[in-house]
């Protein structure tokens, strides 16, 4: 999934060459094994079995999460919410509930409850990298930058591994119009992910902005190599300085 962005300093930008951010997001699976059996459970004879747990100990945090991942995973948002609504409600400690939810905020789009969501699961566990990571992405839509950035140098404090992170705190200094930061922290994604399409285009928009012409045509070239499909009209604007 890519997401342009239109906001902050880089509106210009993303008219006609659309860096992209991208989102994190993931939710939890269940958390207790599903017991061995001849036949695996159909989501329905889970869902029932979760459903026939609870009703024998109404405070199970455990089946009230499980019965929400389900739920989510067959597309029944609303009752998803109820059922990890529960699951927070009887467990204090039941950050990864607070994730999916903001997983399922994200697929209503509603991203001030993305990021209610993701402040939530810090709150319970501060070291979860990936929920700062979401929430960066979730400011960052927002327009809301210098969060954006914080919360993404605080996941990657944590996990200098996660690509999307890096990804979109390159982007969040694009939008704050610092060029340098942006190349800096581009370069730092491409030498985890060399190969990562969607970082070779991002880094080639801000070289772009910064007149550093050729650099940005050797990266264009690098994202079209991986795949990834460069807009047209950026390629336009590059094509007169290939022979120059």
């Amino acid at each position: 999934m890519e997401y342009w962005s239109v906001g902050g300093k880089t509106k210009h930008v993303s008219r006609f060459f659309h860096y992209s951010i991208t989102p994190l997001l993931r939710y939890s699976k269940v958390v207790v094994k599903r017991r061995l059996m001849k036949e695996p459970q159909s989501f329905n004879e889970f869902i029932a079995e979760q459903k026939r747990r609870l009703a024998d100990n109404p405070e199970c945090a455990t089946s009230s999460y499980n019965l929400g991942v389900t739920l989510m995973q067959q597309g029944k948002l609303d009752e998803a919410i109820d059922a990890f609504r529960e699951a927070i409600q009887n467990s204090a400690r039941m950050f990864e509930a607070w994730v999916n939810l903001g997983y399922i905020f994200f697929k209503k789009g509603d991203l001030e409850q993305v990021v209610f969501a993701n402040q939530k699961a810090v709150e319970v566990e501060p070291r979860y990298a990936r929920g700062y990571a979401n929430l960066g992405f979730a400011y960052l839509q927002l327009g809301r930058t210098e969060e954006a950035i914080e919360a993404l140098e605080k996941a990657l404090e944590l996990n200098p591994d996660i690509v999307q992170a890096w990804n979109n705190l390159a982007n969040a200094y694009l939008q704050k119009g610092d060029l340098d930061k942006a190349i800096e922290t581009n370069l730092s994604l491409l030498n985890l992910a060399p190969t990562f399409g969607l970082g070779h285009n991002n880094l080639a928009v801000a070289y772009y902005h910064k007149g550093e012409h050729g650099k940005a045509i050797e990266h264009v070239d690098k994202a079209k190599e991986q795949g990834f499909e460069v807009h047209p009209d950026f390629l336009k604007e590059l094509e007169p300085y290939r022979n120059s």
